[in-house]
Formats: structure tokens, C-alpha cells, sequence
């Protein structure tokens, strides 16, 4: 018989499932996976310049860069900028330092570099201002604090609630580069950036950011006022937020659902990968894909500027293409030649494998392949030289049917018990940068349902605590990994100049994002 506790327990958890708005099944299939996990990611090769990866040559350029303006001109374009992330890891190593400083203990010696730079070079940071204001405000003055090295009173005003509270705050929200007597966010550089090429023959750009329910106003006000500044240009900002839908269960090291001290059960978000849901509702034509924190001053935003409209004429004379294939394609009367010219174009442009017995198959059947095979939505994904940055890289993946696509893989696929895959993984040559450009809609005009092309066995599950207790949780597919999975992709070599992100504070310090170096 059920006890009154154990009833209770059960009502507790139906209240929690209610307002996680998860569904009773999809908890229990979360569960379940935990217990199964997901497969590895099987990689075939990497891919490589002339074997998947495709160099724009110089007699392309004049041409792709007409054809991009044109369909800028027409408002095609628009951004698509996931800014939900908080700055905390951006000052992990600060924290670092500041939890010792009142606590005790010793800094790991990697961040105690990464202090001891930061500190040296702090009047070279953009919100040096701001700080020195704030702290002046509560009756100290930086300079001082500074030369005698009173590193807690400067991080508890750069971080805490006492002042600039960079640590609560949205990486979108921090100070990046100096101009003159003022500075940017990372969001003023976008607007800045996508004013050199998403802007229309009316002069209006257009962007959506993803953010954090929490910080929704506060970046609203920020970005209302920052557009202020780009007098007579036009801006249509659109904002969404993550789904709770989206949110997926944490379960302890057995697989049992995770509680909290008040005895809820744990719900967390489940990475950039919940965020499919947020492109697609956004709609758009051709979207442009890019992380909140690689941005750059104007000063170097040249070569960004310039493979931004390269990568989005490439797409475009794709799209057109593939578009002129289908039509070619639904023509009943089509012939046995122009079924042997889409093929190639498919093979030689599209990366598409045909199947061994293709020739064999009837024109109807070779036609009924080709169309189910193009009929997707394209992006061109930019990707530079592996300066050995963490991260995902270009690779050709074996997929269910045997085939190898060209897939954007983060290490955490990869079975790296397998001498194999680890050796292919090291071959990479290339990294990805999160430098996307989307085609979205289909040869109809029409918006493809992008849930249909996410491949769902390519979430993964990582190790994390929760107040001191180690717990698992699980991801969804990456937005530009398994959620673009079944996508027609084109990779493209781009500058090492155009990826320029700031994962830590000290980043900022770095020539790209400095006039003058420290």
C-alpha cells in the first residue's frame, strides 16, 4: 500500500513536471537515455581543402560578391545571434582570485597567469573607466588600489553588487573595445558589423539575439539606446528566449533523477542545440549565424566584412542552382541527360553520395533520390586553419545509410577509446568558427520545418554538479551540429582574421581586439 509520504512524493513530482512543462513521456525517455546513452559519432576522414572543404578562387570573388549584393539589396539577409550566455566564465579566473582572497587556499598556476595579465594590463580594458568611476563613487580610488596591489577591492567592484556586477551580466552586456572617450559591447558590434552587409536598399538591418528571460529589459534598454548612435540607419531587432520546453532532466552517477536540497526535481537548459526552435520560428530567408562573442573594432573588420558577403554569395548562387535542379527535376518529360547533369552537380558541389547501383535504378527512381536529397535547406559554414582551439571541427561522418556527409563535430562525439577515431580526429586541419550563413526556405519560397533535418541520436551527456553533488546532464543536438545533420553543407576556408571570440576577460588583451598591444 502507498504510503501518505510516498504520495506525497509522487504529487510533488507531477507539480514539478507541470511547471518544468515537460511531458510525463519525454521525462521518462530523458531517463531512459541516460541509462543507453547516445552512439559516437562515427567519423570516416576530415575533411580537408579539395575533400570537403572548398576554397573561393580569385576569379569567384568579383562575381559572388555581385551576386550577394543583389539579394542584400532585396532584404534576403538578416542575423541570427544566440545571447543568452552569462559572463561568468569570461571571469572564472577573477572569481578564482577573489574567492582566495577572502577564503584562503591557493590559485591554480594557470590562472594565476591569467590574473597577474589581466592585472598588469587592466588600464588597457574598456571598462577601465567605469570601474575607476564606481569605485571613486564609494570612496576609492583605483590608481591606489592598483599600485599597492589591493586585487580583492578591485574585483569586488568589477564583479560583485558593490559595482560593475560583470559577473550576473550577460557576455553581450560587457565592455569590448575603446573608441575614443566611449566603448562597445559585443551587441554594438554586431549592429555595427551587420551594417556593412545585411543592410537592404531601404537601409534596414535586421537581427535577432536569443536572451535570458532575466536580462530580456536590461539588453532591450541597452540595445534601443546603442542604436541611438548609428544616426539614420535603420534597425528591425527582433528578441526570443529559450523554451522551458526545451529544459531537460539531470540525473545523479546511477541514473536516478536528480533532486535538490528542497527535494525538486532538477530541470536544466539543454544547450544551444534548444535553440532550433527559436531559428525557426524566427523565420527569415537567409540567415546569417554568428556566436554574441566574436566581434571585433572597426578597424579590423575588413576581412570579417568582406568573407561575410562572399559566404552569403556563395549560398545564394547555390540556392539558385538547386532551385533550377528541382524545377529541371519535376519536369515529367526529363531527360536522361539533364538527370546525368543535376547528379553531378549534386556529387561535385553538394558533397551528395550516390549509391553504388544508381545507374542501375530507373530514371524515376534516379529522379525521385536526387530530389529527396537537394530538397533541403543549404548552409555555407565557414571554417579556419586549427590553431588548436577547443571545439568542433569539419569531418566526414558516416551517417545510418552508410554514406559519409560533411558534419561539424565537437569532440564530445567521438568515441575516444577508439584509437581509430582519436587518430582521425587529430588529422583535422580545420576548426569551426560559428560563421554560418542559412538558407531556410525551400525552392517554393516556402519555410522548411528544420525540426525534420536534426538528427536526434546526436546529443550527448556531460558530467556537472549542483550544490557540491555530481549529477549528469544531457544536450541536444548542437544548433550547427546535429541540428543541422541532414542540411545540404558546404564548407568553406575563411581568414583565421574573421574568428576573433573572447572566452576569457584576458582575450580582450589580444591584438585583434586592441589598437595596441600589452
Amino acid at each position: 500500500m502507498t504510503t501518505e509520504n510516498e504520495l506525497r512524493k509522487i504529487e510533488n513530482d507531477l507539480i514539478d513536471i507541470i511547471d518544468s512543462t515537460i511531458s510525463v513521456t519525454d521525462l521518462s525517455a530523458q531517463v531512459e537515455r541516460f541509462k543507453t546513452g547516445f552512439p559516437a559519432t562515427h567519423l570516416d576522414r576530415a575533411c580537408i581543402i579539395g575533400d570537403g572543404i572548398y576554397r573561393i578562387k580569385s576569379k569567384e570573388r568579383d562575381e559572388l560578391l555581385g551576386i550577394f549584393e543583389e539579394a542584400a539589396s532585396q532584404g534576403r539577409f538578416s542575423k541570427f545571434v544566440p545571447a543568452s550566455g552569462a559572463a561568468t566564465r569570461m571571469f572564472k579566473h577573477l572569481i578564482s582570485k577573489l574567492n582566495v582572497e577572502k577564503d584562503g587556499g591557493e590559485l591554480e598556476a594557470n590562472d594565476s597567469l591569467l590574473v597577474d595579465d589581466f592585472m598588469e594590463c587592466l588600464p588597457m580594458m574598456p571598462f577601465y573607466g567605469s570601474l575607476k568611476k564606481v569605485m571613486a563613487e564609494n570612496g576609492y580610488d583605483l590608481e591606489k588600489c592598483f599600485d599597492n596591489a589591493e586585487y580583492s577591492t578591485i574585483l569586488e567592484y568589477l564583479l560583485t553588487d558593490k559595482g560593475l556586477r560583470f559577473v550576473e551580466m550577460p557576455k553581450g552586456l560587457i565592455p569590448f573595445h575603446s573608441y575614443d572617450d566611449s566603448y562597445r559591447t559585443s551587441f554594438e558590434e554586431h549592429l555595427a558589423e551587420s551594417l556593412e552587409y545585411i543592410k537592404c536598399r531601404k537601409n534596414k538591418v535586421k537581427i535577432h539575439f536569443t536572451v535570458s528571460p532575466d536580462h530580456k529589459e536590461a539588453i532591450s534598454t541597452h540595445i534601443n539606446e546603442s542604436i541611438a548612435k548609428f544616426s539614420g540607419k535603420k534597425f528591425d531587432i527582433t528578441f526570443s528566449e529559450q523554451s522551458k520546453k526545451t529544459d531537460t532532466v539531470a540525473v545523479d552517477m546511477d541514473n536516478e533523477i536528480f533532486r535538490t536540497f528542497d527535494n525538486k526535481i532538477l530541470f536544466r537548459p539543454a544547450g544551444h542545440g534548444a535553440l532550433l526552435g527559436n531559428l525557426q520560428r524566427m523565420g527569415g530567408d537567409l540567415v546569417y549565424l554568428k556566436n554574441v562573442d566574436n566581434v571585433v573594432p572597426d578597424s579590423k573588420k575588413g576581412p570579417t566584412i568582406e568573407y561575410k558577403k562572399l559566404l552569403g554569395g556563395l549560398l545564394v548562387q547555390l540556392q539558385d542552382q538547386i532551385f533550377e535542379c528541382i524545377n529541371m527535376l519535376e519536369n515529367h518529360n526529363c531527360s536522361e541527360f539533364e538527370v546525368a547533369v543535376v547528379s553531378l552537380f549534386a556529387v561535385s558541389r553538394l558533397n551528395l553520395h550516390l549509391p553504388i547501383n544508381f545507374t542501375q535504378l530507373s530514371i524515376q527512381e534516379r529522379v525521385d533520390f536526387l530530389l529527396k536529397h537537394i530538397s533541403r535547406p543549404v548552409r555555407v559554414c565557414g571554417m579556419v586553419k586549427n590553431q588548436g582551439e577547443p571545439g568542433g571541427g569539419p569531418f566526414w561522418v558516416k551517417g545510418s545509410d552508410g554514406f559519409a556527409s560533411p558534419q561539424i563535430v565537437e569532440k564530445s562525439q567521438v568515441d575516444m577509446t577508439d584509437s581509430d577515431q582519436e587518430e582521425i580526429l587529430k588529422t583535422a586541419t580545420h576548426f569551426n568558427p560559428v560563421d554560418l550563413v542559412c538558407g531556410v526556405r525551400n525552392y517554393k519560397g516556402e519555410r522548411f520545418n528544420l525540426m525534420k533535418f536534426m538528427d536526434p541520436e546526436t546529443g550527448f551527456i556531460s558530467t556537472k554538479s549542483k550544490d557540491g553533488r555530481m549529477l549528469k546532464a544531457m544536450e541536444l543536438p548542437g544548433l550547427w551540429n546535429g541540428s543541422m545533420a541532414k542540411w545540404i553543407t558546404v564548407f568553406v576556408e575563411v581568414p583565421l582574421s574573421t574568428f576573433s571570440p573572447v572566452k576569457t576577460v584576458n582575450d580582450l588583451l589580444k591584438r585583434e581586439h586592441q589598437e595596441s598591444v600589452c
